[in-house]
């Protein structure tokens, strides 16, 4: 059987007002509207918030570990306040958060259980090899409250491919397009990337086939959001929902992870 989920996400700022902010009510709103548009659908199954509506230092920007920094921010049950009002409109079916912390998922799940708002059901983070700070109190909701991760840039932006080693930009490339690799490419993680294309050529995987394959089986993952620019790289990334890594590769891919933790987070 073969369905098809729609799910987009609100939260960038359009304006400096406070109705303007990402995730108030009248932005919401207004951006959802948009994009049922664009869509040319009458719901969303899946409404993410892409950002939460606080300052965070993100994409390895704030260096490690958290800085608090004051600033209003839309409270949490404004913003699902709105969102059960869409629910009941029948304009989307579920919720769901993006780049968010173990702090902010809690919020949002003790609130919609003290209003009775909508409970969310997935959180989009990056998770990698050379991201894996989301089993670091995230992957336990999964286990006890049953939400599950999304996980984007399964490859680290086409990094973990082994086409960037050493500073190479292959003509017509993301990183060579956009130049937006700053957060693969901290000290570190060219090595950490070597290792893991070398053991990938070892046990003769394709090296975005084995990032994916370990992605993928890991039970807290609800979705696996590949990405390609090809035929070919699609062929990859869908085939490697037919690979399992056994014992013996999941424990070399530890070894190789404790030499370096979460280099990108």
């Amino acid at each position: 059987m073969h369905f098809t989920i729609i799910a987009t996400k609100v939260g960038s700022p359009i304006g400096k007002g406070p109705n303007n902010q990402g995730t108030s009510s009248k932005h919401i709103k207004i951006q959802l509207e948009n994009s049922l548009r664009k869509l040319q659908t009458d719901y969303i199954d899946l409404y993410q918030l892409h950002w939460p509506d606080r300052p965070m230092s993100m994409f390895g920007s704030g260096g490690i570990g958290y800085k608090h920094i004051e600033s209003e921010s839309i409270s949490i049950n404004e913003t699902l306040g709105v969102l059960s009002d869409l629910v009941k409109n029948g304009k989307i079916r579920y919720v769901g958060l993006s780049n968010e912390t173990p702090w902010g998922l809690s919020e949002f799940l003790k609130y919609s259980e003290m209003n009775n708002l909508p409970r969310v059901v997935s959180v989009q983070n990056a998770y990698n090899f050379l991201n894996r700070t989301y089993e670091q109190g995230m992957s336990e909701y999964f286990h006890r409250s049953q939400v599950g991760l999304l996980a984007y840039s399964p490859l680290a932006q086409g990094y973990l491919t082994g086409k960037y080693i050493d500073g190479a930009r292959p003509e017509g490339s993301r990183t060579a397009l956009f130049e937006r690799g700053d957060r693969y490419e901290v000290p570190g993680a060219n090595e950490a990337i070597k290792s893991y294309v070398a053991y990938a050529d070892l046990i003769g995987l394709d090296p975005s086939v084995m990032a994916n394959a370990f992605v993928n089986s890991r039970d807290f993952v609800t979705s696996n959001i590949i990405g390609a620019t090809t035929m070919e790289q699609l062929k990859l990334a869908v085939g490697s929902i037919e690979v399992n890594l056994d014992d013996e590769n999941l424990k070399a891919i530890e070894e190789i992870h404790r030499s370096n933790p979460n280099i990108c987070p």
